[in-house]
């Protein structure tokens, strides 16, 4: 009897992972390895933050289970910051908190898909996405956006998209892996659409809100139509404005039934997120916002350093994305050349692999996000680093046959 179950043969592992994994066993060789897959701040997470959970550790209250769906103090928190920041109502009985916004999508896909059902998702998308639909035994739909509309779906493709089978479109701006962010202009011809079809449900994750540059203003879709409320997930999290990515701790706003659901989903798998990680997260939502225009500021420099870079750099074309802290350029003008080592580049995954192992710059290739020849840059890392890795791309690329 074959042990693993047939389902898995539908899914395969995170290649954001898996390149971030392959780098640190580089280094550990003795490498000299710039690793630029993960897409996690390289800030450590706030001083008032980090007391918050000391003082909960000291004062027991970081010892004890919680409710599963979390901290009755951390749910009013978020729903302070959905009113506050998003002029969004929701009670603490339509919230939940998650261990990291990935548990929250997880459980909110298991608890609604019936096998047969379809999952819009516009591309290129997180690479996660897709093999949770596939997990929970739906059927992911991917919309292609091209660099020319900055990555950015067309209201049209959304309508042609849209099936009666259709039951919830995966909206993710700032995007990830191309930065890309909807204006409110933008954002209100895609929920005019989603408003002629009732019986899609909206899951906006919205991870990246405080990533934004260059004056740019965030939406979310239930704020620009509130029409859509009642079909609405709004996910959120503490991992990267505040950088808290190894606290783990994301959260939602929703339908009350579908919080109940997923509460019930998270009660038999993993219980609730860390006491003591919920505790710090009600600081990172209540305390001093100082310091992200300060991460920003430094954020936006390093945008603009890659995006410089990499166009100067031979056979590669780069945008400049308003938010989150990755850039997707198109490596297409370098597919059919030769690297140094002899290997004829016909894929990104050609590219990223060849890169790695002859200037060792570790980035993701494009296509398991959905739309390629391209690779992903996250640029939150040392700045230094960054330039010299943008300076081993060029070399990289200068040196193709």
């Amino acid at each position: 009897m074959a042990l693993l179950a047939e389902y898995l043969k539908r899914i395969k592992p995170s290649a954001t992972i898996a390149v971030t994994d392959k780098a640190r066993a580089l280094k550990l060789a003795g490498r000299d390895v710039i690793g630029l897959g993960a897409g996690e701040p390289d800030f450590d997470t706030p001083d008032n933050i980090k007391e918050a959970a000391i003082k909960a550790i000291r004062s027991g209250k970081a010892s004890k289970y919680t409710a599963v769906d979390g901290l009755a103090e951390l749910k009013q928190a978020v729903s302070r910051k959905f009113k506050r920041e998003n002029n969004l109502d929701y009670k603490p009985s339509q919230i939940i908190v998650g261990t990291g916004g990935k548990q929250v999508l997880y459980n909110a896909l298991m608890a609604t898909l019936n096998p047969g059902d379809e999952v819009i998702i516009p591309a290129p998308y997180w690479v996660s996405y897709p093999d949770m639909v596939l997990l929970a035994g739906g059927e992911p739909v991917a919309v292609p956006t091209t660099m020319e509309d900055g990555f950015k779906m067309r209201p049209e493709a959304l309508e042609k998209a849209i099936t009666p089978k259709t039951k919830w479109i995966i909206f993710n701006s700032p995007s990830n892996p191309t930065g890309a962010a909807y204006t409110r202009d933008e954002l209100k011809k895609v929920t005019d659409v989603l408003v002629k079809h009732p019986h899609v449900h909206v899951m906006t994750d919205d991870m990246y809100e405080h990533l934004v540059y260059d004056d740019f203003k965030f939406f979310s879709p239930a704020e620009v139509e509130p029409r859509i409320y009642d079909r609405t997930l709004t996910i959120n999290g503490t991992s990267k404005a505040y950088c808290m990515t190894g606290w783990r701790i994301g959260y939602a706003g929703g339908p009350e039934p579908l919080i109940k659901a997923m509460a019930m989903i998270q009660s038999q798998s993993t219980s609730n997120p860390a006491a003591v990680s919920q505790w710090a997260a009600v600081e990172a939502l209540d305390g001093v916002q100082d310091f992200i225009p300060k991460h920003n500021a430094i954020f936006k420099e390093r945008r603009d350093l890659c995006v410089s870079m990499l166009n100067q750099s031979r056979g590669l074309k780069c945008p400049t994305p308003e938010g989150a802290f990755y850039v997707y350029p198109s490596c297409a003008g370098t597919m059919g050349r030769t690297a140094p080592s002899g290997k004829k580049l016909e894929t990104d995954e050609d590219f990223v692999t060849e890169l790695l192992e002859s200037e060792g710059v570790a980035v993701v290739q494009g296509t398991p996000f959905g739309v390629g020849p391209a690779f992903r840059i996250s640029y939150a890392t040392k700045t230094e680093d960054l330039e010299e890795a943008c300076r081993r791309i060029q070399r990289f690329c200068g040196n193709l046959k």
